[in-house]
C-alpha cells in the first residue's frame, strides 16, 4: 500500500481555480494509477479523474474541460488543477491509488489506498 496526503483545498468563489496536490510515500508511486474522487455532504462518493499508468487520463463528464489531472513521479505527487469552479464542485476531495493499469471505466473498488481528503468549497 501507499500512504497519501492531500493539500490545496480551500474556499474560492465561483469561476475561480484551485490546484490540489496529493503526495505519496513509498518508492512504488510510479507503479500506481492515481485518481481523484469527491464526496459532498449527503451524497455518495463520486469519481472525478484518473491518470492511468500509461499516462492517459479519464474524467467525469461533470468536470471534463475544467479539471486537469497530472502527475510528477519524481515528486511522488499527483495534481488536480480545477478551473472555472462551480458551487456544485464543493466537496471533500480524495486522492486514491490503484494497481489497475487501465480500465475503460474506472471503478472505486480498484483503489486500495486512499488519502484523508481536502475540503474544497466554492461560493456563489
Amino acid at each position: 500500500q501507499v500512504q497519501m496526503v492531500e493539500s490545496g483545498g480551500g474556499l474560492v468563489q465561483a469561476g475561480g481555480s484551485l490546484r490540489l496536490s496529493c503526495t505519496a510515500s513509498g518508492r512504488t508511486f510510479s507503479s500506481y494509477s492515481m485518481g481523484w474522487f469527491r464526496q459532498a455532504p449527503g451524497k455518495e462518493r463520486e469519481f472525478v479523474a484518473i491518470r492511468w499508468l500509461g499516462d492517459s487520463s479519464y474524467y467525469a463528464n461533470s468536470v471534463k474541460g475544467r479539471f486537469t489531472i497530472s502527475r510528477d513521479n519524481a515528486k511522488n505527487t499527483v495534481y488536480l488543477q480545477m478551473n472555472n469552479l462551480k458551487p456544485e464542485d464543493t466537496a471533500l476531495y480524495y486522492c486514491a491509488a490503484s494497481l489497475v493499469p487501465y480500465r475503460a471505466r474506472p471503478e472505486a473498488a480498484d483503489f486500495g489506498s486512499w488519502g484523508q481528503g481536502t475540503q474544497v468549497t466554492v461560493s456563489s
